[in-house]
């Protein structure tokens, strides 16, 4: 049997897993990341099945942290450690001379200032915009990836005002610009720019960011230009840059820095428990569905499928008869030009 001590931390963020593995020395000793498509417990499943093969059947003292953590650490009776807690541990830890770290995930944003042995968090807990998340909707207007879109931004010559506080007002910004011709690296960078600006703008509200300042966060560790964003708007050097090579991993390894060690778990009886079901504990009251039974639902779409304004098709008739003499075609007609999109209408009078 393995004598070292293993602790274990995990992060359930909204939109990805991780774990770290660390052993008595606080080393890392395995580490992963992967999408969950909100089917967690499968992916965590799928990691400690690759931590298993790697190590062996291990024992670790785990602790879980994220958005997502909390209702999976009671079914799994682990600890749960709070976010903020965890980044700060693995900061102490990796990199303590941090004054800021800007963290940003899949669906969230965070400021986290150290002052004086003071910790002061940020958080943009309204909604998506300027995360990951606002990334990749935003990629896929351009017809590419987050990758693609760093790519893109690595060649780019101008800035263009883009909204990032929400997705819709962005697209109204973009599509307009992608209409008249801009170049996808104009407009990568662009996109890229206005997750900064929503991020320092939003979260900081006018306090400054100085000192030494900490990248985390999927996002910021493998979207080098968004990184180089921030370190252009906030006029960083070199010297306080604070980019640690697991930055994507905090989270999990502050987590883990957490961990007791006197209550080790088997990683096999981990994934034993993944397979269950766990019974979701809303916190607030849920309202009544709709429609109580199939058939209600059927017969209120039978209801409404009775109004359908009807189509058909243009009569055939000759060149001079539609464009020329409109005598012989009477007709209605209306045009749309959007910004993605064109759409014509011909009423006919009934026959």
């Amino acid at each position: 049997m393995d004598s070292v001590t293993y602790t274990l931390g995990i992060d359930i963020g909204s939109t990805t897993v991780k774990i770290a593995i660390l052993n008595d020395s606080r080393e890392l000793v395995f580490s992963d990341y992967e999408r969950h498509f909100a089917n967690i417990q499968p992916a965590l499943s799928d990691l400690l099945g690759r931590a298993v093969h790697q190590l062996g059947p291990v024992l670790a003292s785990p602790v879980i942290t994220g958005s997502g953590g909390l209702t999976l650490a009671n079914h799994l009776g682990v600890p749960f450690v709070q976010e903020v807690v965890a980044v700060s541990a693995a900061l102490q830890h990796e990199a303590p001379q941090t004054d800021v770290a800007i963290e940003l995930g899949g669906e969230d944003a965070k400021i986290i200032y150290f002052e004086g042995g003071n910790v002061e968090q940020r958080m943009n807990g309204v909604c998506a915009g300027g995360t990951g998340s606002f990334i990749d909707q935003m990629a896929s207007l351009l017809q590419t990836d987050a990758s693609g879109l760093n790519e893109y931004a690595r060649h780019y010559q101008a800035l263009y005002s883009i909204a990032a506080r929400c997705g819709v007002f962005a697209k109204s910004d973009i599509q307009p610009l992608i209409n008249e011709g801009a170049s996808k690296e104009d407009l990568a960078a662009s996109i890229f720019q206005a997750v900064v600006n929503q991020t320092i703008s939003g979260l900081a509200c006018g306090k400054p960011i100085r000192g030494h300042v900490a990248f985390l966060g999927g996002p910021l560790h493998f979207l080098s230009e968004l990184k180089e964003a921030f370190v252009r708007t906030l006029k960083l050097d070199d010297a306080h840059i604070v980019a640690p090579a697991h930055s994507h991993l905090f989270a999990a390894i502050g987590s883990a820095l957490n961990a007791k060690e006197g209550s080790p778990v088997s990683l096999l009886k981990m994934q034993q428990q993944l397979k269950g079901r766990i019974q979701m504990d809303f916190e607030v009251a849920r309202l009544e569905p709709l429609f109580s039974s199939q058939a209600e639902f059927e017969e209120f779409s039978a209801r409404h499928a009775k109004h359908q304004v009807p189509f058909g098709d243009l009569p055939l008739l000759p060149r001079e008869g539609l464009f020329g003499n409109r005598r012989r075609f009477h007709h209605h007609e209306g045009g749309s030009g959007g910004g993605r999109r064109h759409s014509a209408l011909f009423l006919l009078p009934e026959q």
